[in-house]
């Protein structure tokens, strides 16, 4: 059961009409999580900018990111889209799994990422200072750190978003992790 209805084009204001619009022509539809965020006047379009920032951490990184952090905070509704979002990014269903455990042995840099983002969340801001030393040590950089953290950021508004409003997933499940 949602706590909010998923709004519908003609019950949001005439600015997220317009996103709405955009959407459908890039997407072929309006997802369910985005369409919740039009009950603000401003939330979605603040959200999609952020989401089209430039960053460092962009395609398998990126999801890399997305994918951990959704399965630290048990959104369903994130990890069925960013399984998606991953397959399209070159990622396999046994990656995406391994990610969302916190690793990606397949990929040393990847890995040290899947790490630091993990521990970021779990550890509320404060990650593991030997996490940090790995994450530099693969590769990265200071930059790196910081859009690393933004991207936990942005992926952590939808994953509240999620859970308190419950909204109806509307992409196929992703597979269940086995802990």
């Amino acid at each position: 059961m949602s706590a909010i209805n998923v709004p519908t084009r003609e019950e949001v204001s005439p600015a997220n009409q317009a996103i709405f619009d955009t959407l459908k022509k890039k997407l072929g539809r309006v997802p369910n999580l985005y369409a919740t965020f039009a009950h603000s006047e401003h939330a979605l379009g603040n959200y999609l900018a952020s989401q089209s920032a430039k960053s460092s951490i962009t395609g398998k990184a990126r999801e890399v990111v997305n994918l951990a952090v959704s399965e630290v905070n048990q959104c369903e509704y994130c990890l069925a889209a960013h399984t998606i979002i991953g397959r399209k990014n070159g990622l396999s269903d046994e990656q995406m799994l391994e990610i969302r455990g916190g690793r990606a042995t397949f990929d040393a840099k990847l890995d040290a990422l899947a790490r630091l983002a993990k521990d970021i969340v779990v550890r509320h801001g404060h990650p593991d200072p030997s996490v940090v030393d790995a994450f530099f040590a693969a590769g990265w950089d200071k930059g790196n750190l910081v859009d690393v953290i933004c991207t936990i950021a942005d992926m952590t508004v939808t994953n509240y978003l999620h859970g308190t409003t419950k909204v109806p997933v509307d992409f196929p499940a992703a597979p269940a992790l086995n802990r």
